[in-house]
């Protein structure tokens, strides 16, 4: 009985241990990390950044936490992550669309903003890298004071904003302009011009499928109207399908037969073999 007891004890014990050293104590983050998410013009802009505090501490001067003219992760913990959903210019230079690793080298009236194509989180990796575009952007002393690091936009236009960085009472800005008035323009020209030739293929596509084959066969009649010469020879199929479905078996056959002959150009041996079966060879 004793010895039941004593294999008992430590098996208790032996549960004991090991849960105690499978537990986790979970403490709040001293700089908790951040995903922005806003629209800069037209264009989708995130950022991606942990936030230090400044618990009473000097920061951008020659022996503060953030020394003047030194490399700065600009935040904590991992390198803040930029992502642009178009190209945009900053400072009058061009950034393409992706993720960029930001890095800053703070140096009093002006900073050095260094963009670096995405690879990971790890800051010190982008150091003896050659940035994909560098800008010098002013930064002035504020009114207030800001305890907690924070990014985020402000003095929004239709083509752009400020992505701004504030920590203490420094704040830097970097203007980010968009090609939205283009973007916008190129929408009214393409509305103005009237449906394209792949809008009348997908009406016609979506009409052919749900027995609408009269005005299926308007509408696909447009789009290879409007190729012409180039026309698809998807298109041209379709047509000869939509034709087939009506009983017209002599605009079938020519439709058929251009859309062979179109494959064969083109290179696509499978339209060659549907539009052969189609016409019975």
């Amino acid at each position: 009985m004793r010895k039941q007891l004593f294999t008992l004890a430590v098996a208790i014990m032996a549960l004991l241990c090991s849960t105690g050293l499978s537990a986790q104590v979970t403490t709040p983050s001293a700089s908790p990390t951040v995903k922005m998410e806003t629209m800069i013009g037209m264009t989708d802009f995130h950022a991606t950044y942990s936030r230090p505090g400044m618990k009473g501490r000097d920061l951008f001067t020659e022996d503060g936490l953030v020394p003047t003219g030194e490399i700065w992760r600009t935040g904590a913990n991992s390198a803040t992550k930029f992502t642009f959903g178009d190209d945009v210019t900053i400072m009058g230079k061009e950034v393409k669309a992706g993720d960029y690793a930001i890095l800053t080298k703070p140096m009093g009236d002006n900073w050095e903003v260094m963009m670096f194509p995405y690879e990971s989180g790890s800051w010190n990796s982008y150091v003896e890298k050659t940035p994909g575009a560098t800008v010098t952007i002013p930064a002035k002393e504020m009114g207030m004071t800001v305890e907690t690091f924070t990014i985020e936009t402000q003095n929004h236009t239709m083509e752009g904003a400020d992505v701004v960085i504030m920590w203490g009472n420094t704040m830097a800005a970097i203007p980010v302009k968009t090609n939205a008035k283009k973007q916008v323009m190129d929408q009214i020209d393409r509305v103005m011009a009237g449906p394209s030739m792949d809008d009348f293929y997908q009406a016609a596509s979506f009409l052919s499928g749900n027995g609408e084959n009269e005005k299926a066969l308007e509408y696909i009649t447009k789009a290879n109207k409007m190729g012409g010469d180039d026309a698809r020879y998807w298109m041209v199929r379709r047509q000869g399908l939509i034709q087939e479905a009506m009983g017209m078996e002599k605009e079938a056959t020519d439709s058929f037969t251009k859309s062979m002959q179109l494959a064969e150009k083109a290179g696509n041996m499978d339209y060659v073999r549907m539009n052969k079966k189609s016409l019975g060879m």
